[in-house]
């Protein structure tokens, strides 16, 4: 296939691991720790998980390993939305089972676990593989984010596993993906089944974390890509000096892409949705923020500047997120009966009775285009395509009132135009930086470490990640460790926790710190795009909100 002179330089490209995997593969032994708990809902997940529940943590160790060498054959999945990196995933999983034993053999499933379900697989060999190497994207077996669920998915699962004899599968996704291979994992051992699973920490935005798992694959790129994007923008805008842009950006749940841009580009603005949460802060409080920076820096001659706005914050914001909630479950539980409300009037007709005043008096004070997205059809999990609702919008518009409102009053004698962006896809594909490359890499390693030593129902995991790769500690955490209980389509189900921003670290605490200063003073810093050659401390870093956590 045609390939850019960069495509090509990055084939080779030769990932670093850490040591306790450079060893010669026979002195890679595991050392496992005390029996774990789970981060809530022990006792449910107990009962949920009676094969897998309450697995010690494994850390792998120099040691003789009697299983390393035998003949595997593996099926790898990837699951849910593309992140960079993903390839050499499964290039270090290829690796590690041709190390260990030249007859092992790595099938992938096209399309996601749908793939495993109806049995669609091809064979990966060295030749495939050497074409994907460094290189973005999930084009090499393709995704997909069918949910493996019901008894009858999971007993054709566990017939392609047995047809293809396979001793492992391995599940590259985020955190309702490996959530997947935990339930998988419970369900293969009460069948007696001999096949593993194993899980791999993936997503842009950076809320598949905790002690173990440092950071998720793909979140350090997905940064770098938007942060070089909002550098050329506040470059333009310090430039022209004529506009306002607010930049939404990819991270539902968690604001950690949102904080990691904001520490790396310093822009005028930045929410973080769970402060936004915590602190209860309304959408007209948001909408007032803006405008304060907005009339000081105008005030100054300043007439442009940079909003960063985390794609989730309607979610965060009170009113906003009652309402949101309100609607999950109404639809949920209405799901047919609502379909055919065929219009957008009488979507809202039918709601007026069925919401709670407060969310329908709210829901009619937002622009007609905003209350549609919020009405459109649910995700697989039956909540509001957050994504699609343009928050960048909404807020562009409701601070022109206030703005002209401030003008009428004498306030405010600036000019204000304004551009909206949303970065998302921008970033899911880049080539993996040198940092997401060499993880993502150990990771697939990693994984073929665990299924060689006969584990299943544990996330790989690769940590110390501040270091240089060769200090890197590799090993396993159970699935079940990082789960809770939470109200899905209208029910309580088992799901792995989304770690979100915490408002006492440092990474928060820095930003926090500078913050009112970039709101006034043009504080711009413009990173540049990944570089993939050069010095270390250029090139090879990771996210600077990993490196002031574990400073």
């Amino acid at each position: 296939m045609d390939v850019s002179a960069l495509q090509k330089i990055r084939y080779t490209y030769k990932p670093k691991l850490p040591a306790c995997l450079s060893q010669n593969i026979d002195n890679i032994s595991i050392e496992f720790g005390v029996p774990t708990e789970s981060d809530a809902d022990q006792q449910d997940l107990k009962n949920l998980f009676k094969h897998s529940y309450g697995k010690p943590l494994a850390t792998f160790v120099s040691g003789k390993n009697d299983t390393i060498r035998r003949e595997l054959k593996v099926g790898v999945i990837l699951s849910g939305g593309q992140a960079p990196g993903g390839h050499n995933v499964i290039a270090g999983l290829f690796d590690g089972l041709k190390k260990g034993n030249p007859a092992s053999k790595l099938y992938g499933f096209l399309g996601g676990p749908s793939g495993l379900i109806n049995n669609k697989a091809i064979e990966l060999t060295g030749e495939i593989i050497d074409n994907y190497r460094n290189t973005g994207g999930f084009d090499i077996i393709g995704s997909g984010r069918t949910k493996i669920e019901t008894p009858e998915q999971f007993a054709a699962s566990y017939e392609t596993a047995e047809k293809l004899g396979l001793n492992a599968v391995v599940i590259i996704g985020g955190d309702d993906s490996n959530t997947n291979a935990a339930l998988l994992a419970e369900y293969f051992t009460g069948k007696g089944s001999s096949t593993q699973v194993i899980g791999c920490p993936k997503t842009i935005d950076g809320d598949l974390k905790n002690e173990y798992i440092e950071t998720s694959f793909g979140h350090d790129t997905a940064c770098k890509t938007y942060s070089e994007l909002i550098g050329n923008i506040e470059r333009d805008a310090n430039s022209a000096k004529k506009y306002w842009h607010f930049i939404k950006l990819m991270g539902r749940a968690a604001s950690h892409i949102a904080l990691e841009c904001a520490l790396q580009t310093q822009p005028n603005i930045c929410f973080i949705s769970e402060e936004v949460e915590a602190k209860e802060i309304s959408l007209s409080r948001v909408v007032d923020q803006i405008c304060q920076s907005i009339v000081k820096r105008a005030d100054n001659g300043d007439n442009f500047g940079v909003v960063l706005i985390p794609e989730g914050l309607v979610e965060f914001i009170p009113e906003m997120k009652n309402l949101i909630e309100e609607l999950n479950d109404l639809i949920a539980g209405n799901e047919e009966e609502f379909a055919k409300k065929s219009s957008f009037i009488d979507q809202l007709y039918w709601l007026e009775t069925k919401l709670s005043i407060p969310s329908y008096e709210f829901l009619n004070t937002l622009p007609p285009e905003i209350a549609r997205e919020l009405l459109m059809a649910r995700d697989p999990h039956g909540n509001v395509q957050v994504s699609r609702i343009e928050t960048e919008k909404l807020l562009i518009g409701m601070v022109e009132k206030h703005l002209a409102k401030l003008k009428k009053e004498g306030r405010y004698k600036g000019k204000f135009s304004a551009l909206g962006h949303f970065f998302g896809y921008e970033g899911r594909c880049a080539f993996p930086s040198n940092f997401d490359a060499d993880y993502c890499y150990s990771l697939g390693f990693c994984a073929f470490v665990l299924i060689a030593s006969g584990l299943t129902g544990y996330l790989s995991s690769v940590r110390n990640l501040v270091k240089p790769a060769a200090e890197w500690i590799a090993g396993g955490v159970p699935l079940t460790m990082m789960m809770n209980m939470e109200q899905r389509h209208g029910s309580k189900k088992p799901v792995i926790k989304k770690a979100l921003v915490k408002l006492d670290d440092r990474p928060f605490l820095t930003f926090a710190a500078q913050r009112d200063i970039w709101a006034v003073k043009t504080s711009f810093l413009f990173p540049g795009s990944i570089q993939y050659f050069g010095p270390a401390e250029v090139c090879d870093q990771t996210t600077k909100t990993l490196m002031l956590e574990k400073s």
